[in-house]
């Protein structure tokens, strides 16, 4: 591994609290001598911290390599991810497949690093991701969002009907939100991951339609009389609360109009000629 020369002063974002769950010792020593130049704060663990113990520890973000993890590591993943929303989770392990790259950004996890990598773009990642959560949580400052029965909290991360609410994940709240900022918009699927995931949308995934899939599924468990998400084929989706009947109604063959009644035959067609 090439650790290169010192980082250029000032060249990262101060102030940011990060934990490495490795038991790589060369790169964790190498990742923590850079993250310390740059005025940031790093704590190493060699084994799974509790999410609880997560929380107290105030991160930015969180660097793990499953193998430390074991048999455990998928769902310590999505238990960190549903308990820290706000934590930037990014994993740099050994050698994996797409199915399990692809199955740990679904669960949450922000980016994946493939090892041996530089630590100088392992402390770039977590910058990045970082930033998108700081980013995240100034957009989540602002005001309850209204739609139909419907109220969005970006304070909660939640979304509620009367006193009930959706029980969304992280990434199902974010692409509520996205779609609810944007009322009225088609947004397409590719703007739709560039936005929720952070990077560009890879061909042939789904995780977009599956998502809504999934808030559609929500949506309608609990506010059942109202159709919020709507499908434009081979584009991607657009939010527009309207009463689940006006769209039945619009796509319901109009009856047909009833035929006039015939007109009764003039009798002149039947008067016998008495004139010959």
């Amino acid at each position: 591994m090439n650790a290169g020369g010192d980082a250029p002063a000032g060249a990262y974002t101060p102030s940011i609290r990060i934990a490495v769950l490795d038991t790589d010792s060369g790169f964790v020593t190498v990742l923590a001598r850079r993250a310390e130049a740059a005025g940031w704060h790093l704590s190493r663990k060699t084994g799974p911290v509790p999410p609880r113990d997560l929380v107290a520890m105030k991160l930015n973000a969180l660097l793990v390599d499953p193998a430390v993890l074991g048999d455990e590591a998928w769902a310590y993943l999505e238990r960190v991810s549903e308990m820290l929303p706000d934590l930037g989770l990014v994993v740099c392990t050994g050698r994996s497949t797409v199915a399990q790259r692809v199955k740990g950004l679904r669960l949450g996890v922000d980016d994946w690093m493939t090892k041996p990598c530089h630590p100088e773009e392992a402390i770039a990642r977590l910058e990045a991701v970082s930033r998108r959560r700081r980013r995240g949580r100034q957009e989540h400052e602002a005001p309850p969002l209204a739609a139909g029965e419907m109220e969005i909290r970006p304070d909660r991360f939640q979304a509620f009907v009367g006193d009930e609410a959706l029980d969304l994940t992280r990434r199902e709240f974010e692409l509520l939100y996205l779609l609810a900022e944007e009322r009225g918009q088609v947004l397409e699927r590719e703007q739709i991951y560039q936005r929720v995931w952070g990077y560009a949308m890879a061909h042939g995934d789904r995780s977009v339609d599956v998502f809504v899939r999934k808030l559609r599924k929500k949506l309608e468990a609990l506010s059942p009389s109202w159709t919020y998400i709507h499908t434009h084929f081979g584009i991607g989706y657009r939010f527009d609360p309207e009463p689940a009947g006006i769209v039945e109604e619009e796509l319901r063959p109009a009856e047909p109009e009833p035929l006039p009644a015939p007109e009764p035959h003039s009798q002149l067609l039947h008067t016998s000629d008495t004139s010959r």
